[in-house]
């Protein structure tokens, strides 16, 4: 679909560091047209409207009217013919299938290769809201957004499998809340911190643990109140501040040092988290 001429792209997550998930969000012409399978799973969330569709393959879905904050599901390996009448501001994302299948195995008792996304326009409030946070990530240039979209692409397979597919869930025990840091967690915390300079996909801190990303993103929630991709932030701005107050490094070459795209970047989340900039900051702290 997204080939098509009448596609006037708004931004698109080509030439990102995601391997999790792709996402664009565009204006569609109206068009008509049947699409070949693809191997990963696609949410078209309609982001204005109400707009005209009809389904061509789909009698199940059918001919109507699809309000804005509608999501369209199709799923993975299925074959989908789409009668676009009206245009429409859309956000697209497909969710990689080793990423349904990893968080099937955590979350379903279904063998996770047989977990099927059913086909259907929905009404989720979360899964919007998850799928509208992927769209503002394709305007954040920094070396923490691959993290961000590894975390969003297991929330929403989350919502997927257990509100939208043939799975059959595991029982829950619920959110673990302990009073300390786990072995686990504290390797995961110390990779960060000693490679925050680079780009670090939720991937690369599972590598390094030897556990999921979903086990990973897990555990940052239970035990921190977090997902990995703000702790990461914080481990950065901490460690910005610290040489903020003890070295003589540039603000831009502080900036670099902690992983951050530029020193703009720096600034813009330094005032967010603290309310001032780096700047201010140093001057308040050799007054």
């Amino acid at each position: 679909m997204l080939s098509l001429p009448g596609v006037n792209f708004r931004s698109t997550s080509n030439g990102k560091d995601w391997t999790s998930v792709f996402a664009s969000v565009q204006c569609e012409r109206p068009f008509e047209g049947v699409f070949g399978p693809a191997r990963d799973q696609l949410l078209v969330l309609h982001r204005n409207g109400p707009v005209e569709i009809e389904n061509i393959l789909d009698r199940k879905i059918g001919a109507r009217t699809v309000p804005a904050g509608s999501i369209h599901l199709i799923s993975s390996g299925e074959e989908f013919g789409i009668n676009l009448k009206e245009s429409v501001e859309t956000a697209h994302v497909y969710v990689r299938r080793a990423v349904i299948e990893e968080v099937a195995a955590d979350i379903a008792e279904n063998d996770p290769s047989k977990v099927i996304i059913n086909s259907d326009v929905i009404q989720n409030p979360t899964l919007r809201s998850l799928i509208e946070a992927t769209a503002f990530a394709l305007e954040d240039d920094s070396t923490a957004s691959g993290m961000f979209a590894d975390y969003l692409s297991r929330a929403i397979a989350a919502q997927l499998i257990r509100n939208h597919s043939n799975a059959k869930l595991k029982p829950s025990n619920g959110i673990l809340n302990v009073s300390r840091v786990t072995p686990a967690l504290s390797e995961a915390i110390d990779y960060m911190s000693n490679n925050m300079d680079s780009t670090i996909n939720l991937s690369d801190v599972a590598e390094a643990t030897n556990r999921s990303p979903s086990h990973i993103a897990r555990m940052f929630r239970s035990e921190l109140g977090m997902p990995p991709h703000q702790f990461l932030i914080k481990l950065r701005i901490d460690r910005a501040r610290n040489l903020l107050e003890k070295s003589t490094m540039s603000i831009a070459e502080i900036a670099y040092e902690c992983g951050f795209s530029h020193q703009e970047h720096l600034t813009r989340l330094f005032r967010r988290h603290l309310d001032t900039t780096p700047a201010a900051y140093r001057r308040s702290k050799r007054n």
